[in-house]
């Protein structure tokens, strides 16, 4: 199954709402967070695998999504680096 990193940013004064409305919706979800508040980068990764980002995006409480970046994740083999290098600009 695809993995999705869901990267949840809300501002300093958002903050308490913001883990509040996490918590309120989606208990769960919250647990699957590491969070850089405490360092003052009000941003929350997760990775979580979904079917496709649609999905992983239904995973976010509506009021939070407007501030939510779901990337797809990669891995590549050395195989594929090295084609990558090789390949004409």
């Amino acid at each position: 199954m695809p993995k999705y990193m869901v990267e949840m940013s809300h501002t300093q004064r958002e903050c308490v709402w913001a883990l509040k409305t996490l918590l309120d919706g989606a208990p769960s979800f919250l647990a699957q967070f590491d969070w850089g508040c405490q360092d003052g980068e009000h941003i929350g990764w997760a990775i979580v695998e979904a079917e496709n980002k649609f999905h992983a995006q239904e995973l976010v409480p509506v009021s939070l999504r407007p501030k939510t970046r779901i990337l797809e994740l990669s891995q590549f083999t050395p195989e594929q680096v090295r084609a990558l290098r090789e390949a004409p600009l």
